[in-house]
């Protein structure tokens, strides 16, 4: 069991490794980036098909936020460069997922949300009338 204390406390530091509040931020973007995976895999693994559920959006922009900050403390221009763009796709997505959402309609038939361009409610089947905005789209 002394090897396994040896592991985490080594040299009197935690994993071996100089804390300090900038190593924070880095270890808790890698943590908040990784998270996502095990995110996306639950959702996908709860609906049976391949699910990019909001909080993967935002635990990508989150973590890859935190690891820029990071990188861009310790003067790393590899990960400077590697974090430095990936938040205009995690960004647009939100923006995407927010439109569509807030373009659900209540149906007449159950009042529950249904999806824009639907002819049909998916929840009680009942047909769905065009509206004005929608039917100029046509």
């Amino acid at each position: 069991m002394d090897w396994l204390t040896n592991l985490i406390w080594h040299g009197g530091k935690f994993f071996g490794i100089d804390w300090g509040v900038w190593k924070v931020v880095g270890w808790l973007g890698n943590l908040i980036f990784f998270s996502r995976f095990i995110v996306q895999w639950h959702a996908t693994e709860k609906k049976k098909r391949v699910v990019v559920p909001q909080a993967f959006w935002w635990l990508s922009l989150t973590g890859s936020l935190l690891l820029l900050a990071y990188s861009v403390r310790q003067r790393d221009s590899v990960f400077i460069f590697a974090y430095a763009f990936t938040w205009i796709p995690y960004t647009r997505n939100l923006i995407i997922h927010y439109r569509h959402k807030n373009a659900h309609t209540d149906c007449a038939g159950c009042g529950k949300k249904i999806p824009p361009q639907s002819n049909y409610c998916p929840n009680c089947g009942a047909k769905v009338e065009p509206s004005i905005s929608s039917a100029g789209s046509l």
